[in-house]
């Protein structure tokens, strides 16, 4: 009786060369990913500084101004980002920033984005690669664009 012995299971090249096609997969999807969690992130901060614009066009409708010591309007609640906002020109300005939470938001440096009266958007601050200068006059919507 001759029996052959049957070859079972995977010879290492063959697992090397899977893992290798894993890791190539890998260090593509992975950035890609994080761009795309990133661009969700950072619609808060566009969608709460425009909202919050309005609030302070509606306090200056009822006051002339903007806020006595502080800004008028009530500034909204993030959950990736914080907000500050500064009057200037004796309460007849004011501008409206929103910074990245520090670990919520891709980078460092964080996302920062700026509104003011007149409705000028800015992005003052961004990851590596997302703006080609800063200050980019406009809020950042993917890597290179607005």
């Amino acid at each position: 009786m001759d029996m052959v012995k049957q070859q079972r299971g995977f010879t290492l090249i063959e697992i090397m060369i899977t893992i290798s096609i894993l890791a190539i997969l890998a260090a593509i999807a992975i950035p890609q990913y994080q761009d795309y969690v990133s661009r969700g992130q950072i619609v808060e901060a566009h969608a709460n500084l425009g909202a919050f614009r309005v609030s302070m066009e509606q306090y200056y409708q009822d006051n002339r101004n903007y806020g006595t010591g502080a800004c008028g309007a009530t500034v909204p609640t993030y959950k990736y980002f914080t907000q500050t906002c500064a009057l200037n020109n004796g309460g007849q300005g004011y501008t409206a920033t929103a910074t990245g939470s520090s670990g919520k938001v891709t980078g460092p440096p964080p996302f920062q984005f700026t509104i003011n009266e007149q409705n000028s958007r800015q992005t003052t601050n961004a990851p590596s690669g997302w703006a080609p200068t800063l200050p980019m006059t406009c809020f950042i919507t993917r890597k290179g664009s607005c």
